[in-house]
């Protein structure tokens, strides 16, 4: 049970295709467009579409949040897909693990999961870095002094940036094409190549947003992700 739903996001009927699409291949996607245009609101709507934990899965995220104390108290077991979205300001030791006693980090939190990365340029450039190995591997090994532990890391990862430095489509026009080539750049190019799908979020008009019409529910396209899934197993 989510208290969202991708019912609740009016319009941006390509970008809840292109989600669809990454959820039911377990691609990372990255959404591209300016503030206000619902890139949050749309990434905190994907686990709602994702499969179920299967007993396994619920398993092994449990014993990860349990070896780090972050176990709910009301909860012996995770039976939802994590959905985790650390701050831009993460060290990359929260992001992938670390510290004295190798404890996981936000990388293996979202597990079987989502990892959402908001506003991806102002992240520090030697905080993504670290994520490159991981993200080919899907575990993480982190090496200590009197300990060497491997952690999970299988999630998709769900980022949100600006096309341009600019805040609004007015501000746009004062940036020349080297200050926006310079603002892109801070997102090495190694980075770019493991997430699947680029999509632009445009923002949303206002007759769309005014409209009354119902729109289609996370537990019907949560059918066809299942579905997609099952085909691939089989293939």
């Amino acid at each position: 049970n989510y208290l969202v739903d991708f019912a609740d996001v009016k319009g941006q009927a390509e970008v809840k295709r292109a989600m669809e699409v990454a959820a039911a291949g377990s691609h990372n996607i990255i959404m591209i467009g300016l503030p206000g245009s619902g890139k949050t609101m749309l990434a905190k709507r994907l686990p709602t579409i994702l499969p179920p934990l299967t007993l396994d899965e619920a398993l092994e995220t449990t014993k990860i949040h349990s070896i780090a104390g972050i176990l709910p108290n009301s909860s012996a077991i995770i039976s939802t897909r994590p959905f985790r979205s650390p701050h831009h300001t993460a060290s990359d030791v929260s992001l992938v693990g670390g510290g004295p006693n190798a404890k996981p980090g936000e990388i293996s939190f979202s597990h079987n999961g989502v990892l959402f990365l908001d506003e991806l340029t102002e992240f520090k450039k030697n905080v993504l870095e670290v994520m490159r190995q991981p993200l080919e591997d899907r575990v993480v090994t982190i090496s200590r002094s009197k300990i060497t532990v491997q952690y999970p890391c299988n999630f998709m990862l769900v980022a949100a940036m600006n096309p341009t430095p600019a805040g609004s489509q007015k501000e746009a026009s004062m940036y020349s094409e080297y200050d926006v080539q310079k603002f892109l750049a801070k997102i090495s190019g190694p980075i770019l190549d493991r997430i699947d799908i680029h999509i632009h979020v445009n923002p949303v008009k206002y007759q769309e947003l005014s409209s009354k019409a119902e729109h289609e529910k996370s537990e019907k396209v949560r059918e066809r992700v299942i579905i997609a899934r099952e085909i691939q197993l089989c293939r």
